[in-house]
């Protein structure tokens, strides 16, 4: 197993890369390797400094850098060499098993649609945020933001990847998938819920348990909540914001303390032909640890080849 991490993506790259990749190692079994794309020169020198074997990882160099602020689908035709197009072609040959990176997030989307392809069937990708529960467990929901508007099909099929995921990764049988309205009554919502409502109900391709508000992100109604990108990256800002606010109150909370990014790693993209996974633009070596582990987790589940499964 090969896991591929751009170590050149990021507000603290490469260093919280490099320091996230060594901890990674730590847990990895035998195997189970990382390998780092990026400037060497700027590699090894932190490897030596934490006094770390640079013999435990594998190196692809590479010098060019796609900045947040660029164009995504301009900045991968014209930095063919940068560390996220160099990932993604080595993703697509074969010789990575899975990508992860915390550059930039509409490079990762594109790179991830033109390299391994959408999996055949999936209208649109998605990617997904953790939503910790006040009972302890797990889950999840989407689309967070790849997708602004989207139609009801594309909805229903965001229920049936997110329950695949929730079903592989959370060990959750037969998850509770819903659709994120504005009240609970079948008749509530905008044209596209109101249109949704009644495939989700008629589906057999999830358990789908209706309607839950805002208020029920974080219970047990739901264990997979569905809603577009636009709605689901204002509520995913909002609920980051809980925990930076409790530390800026000082209260001490321990479910709150779950709503740290840094615990989950990143955000995978389903729907396409290989595990990839954005991580978020300000990851520290914790959170790149996690997001190491979490492409080695979507390895191991075959979840890429389940989803291709349920969609033939």
């Amino acid at each position: 197993m090969k896991i591929g991490l751009d170590i050149m993506g990021g507000d603290y790259a490469p260093k919280a890369n490099v320091l996230g990749a060594i901890a990674a190692h730590q847990l990895l079994s035998p195997g189970e390797h990382i390998v780092l794309i990026g400037d060497t020169q700027q590699i090894k020198p932190l490897l030596t400094e934490n006094g770390f074997n640079p013999d435990h990882f594998e190196y692809v160099h590479t010098e060019e850098v796609i900045g947040m602020g660029e164009h995504p689908t301009k900045a991968i035709v014209q930095k063919p060499n940068s560390s996220i197009a160099v990932g993604f072609s080595l993703l697509k040959e074969g010789k990575l098993d899975a990508f992860a990176s915390a550059g930039n997030s509409g490079a990762m989307l594109v790179g991830a649609v033109f390299s391994v392809k959408t999996i055949p069937g999936i209208i649109r990708p998605c990617i997904t945020t953790i939503l910790p529960k006040l009972s302890g467990g797990l889950g999840l929901m989407l689309d967070v933001g790849a997708n602004a508007d989207c139609k009801p099909d594309t909805l229903l099929q965001f229920g049936a990847v997110g329950s695949l995921y929730a079903e592989c990764m959370f060990g959750i049988e037969k998850p509770k998938v819903a659709l994120l309205n504005i009240g609970e009554e079948d008749e509530k919502g905008n044209m596209l819920s109101l249109a949704t409502f009644p495939l989700m109900k008629d589906t057999n391709l999830f358990n789908f348990v209706g309607n839950v508000e805002g208020r029920d992100l974080f219970n047990d109604k739901a264990d997979v909540i569905v809603c577009d990108g636009f709605t689901g990256n204002v509520m995913l800002k909002l609920a980051e914001s809980f925990y930076v606010l409790t530390l800026k109150r000082g209260l001490k909370d321990e479910f709150f303390d779950r709503f740290n990014y840094e615990n989950y790693g990143g955000s995978p993209v389903l729907g396409v032909n290989a595990p990839v996974v954005i991580g978020h633009g300000i990851s520290s070596p914790t959170a790149i640890k996690n997001m190491i582990l979490q492409s080695r987790d979507m390895i191991t589940t075959g979840l890429v080849g389940k989803i291709q499964a349920a969609f033939k």
